[in-house]
């Protein structure tokens, strides 16, 4: 049985961007960021939060970006907007078994402009137009249109992190979600990774839904909007 290091997770991003994602990753001794385009998210080594202000080196001017885990004392440039308090889940087997409704298609480049439109109108603010570059996504199409979507973004050793699940509106309740997370966690377990994700720590109705499936709390973790205002 595969042993996986869960206090990574307490630093996901770090981790991911000193590791399986560090060609995703520019950045200094003990800061990283995703590069534009892919992730608004940048990271720091826990053990040293006084480096924090390496960030300057890799942020434009009112850039607007994500810490996630603890927050370090701040430069009086950074700004913090918000707070976003989150359950962090692990995978917890057996998975549940759900009916598959609609056929799960894998998205590819192609797919791009149509991937971003869904979830920026459906979640905002947390995927870029080349997020998709970071893992497998895969989608449902109804109508001719892309209607459900769900996919990988953070990447550790031997865990990968489920993200951008979400639903068309007009096509809620017909267990899609359900189908696409599972559906990623099958290929995953396969490989003998471990899955993990994020939800808002007021999205009862979700964190219901992956508990359904197999997943429980591991802790509460906060994303911190920041902006650079340079000044």
């Amino acid at each position: 049985m595969t042993h996986h290091d869960l206090t990574q997770l307490d630093n996901p991003l770090w981790y991911a961007l000193n590791g399986a994602q560090q060609t995703f990753s520019i950045g200094f001794s003990f800061t990283k960021r995703y590069r534009p385009g892919i992730l608004p998210f940048a990271a720091y080594d826990h053990l040293r939060p006084d480096n924090i202000t390496e960030l300057n080196g890799l942020l434009k001017k009112d850039e607007a970006f994500f810490l996630v885990g603890e927050l370090p004392p701040l430069p009086s440039h950074f700004k913090l907007i918000r707070e976003l308090p989150c359950a962090q889940m692990i995978l917890d087997l057996p998975l549940t078994r759900v009916q598959d409704t609609a056929a799960v298609t894998a998205l590819t480049a192609a797919d791009r402009d149509t991937m971003f439109e869904l979830i920026h109108r459906v979640q905002p603010g947390y995927y870029e137009r080349d997020t998709h570059l970071l893992g497998n996504y895969f989608g449902i199409w109804q109508d001719e249109k892309l209607v459900a979507i769900a996919g990988e973004r953070m990447r550790l050793k031997g865990m990968v992190e489920i993200s951008a699940v979400c639903t068309d509106p007009a096509y809620a309740g017909r267990g899609y979600a359900q189908q696409l997370i599972v559906h990623i966690c099958k290929s995953n377990l396969e490989k003998g990774n471990m899955l993990f994700l994020h939800v808002l720590t007021s999205n009862e109705r979700a964190i219901r839904l992956y508990e359904h499936l197999g997943f429980r709390k591991r802790r509460e973790i906060s994303f911190w909007k920041l902006v650079n205002t340079g000044d």
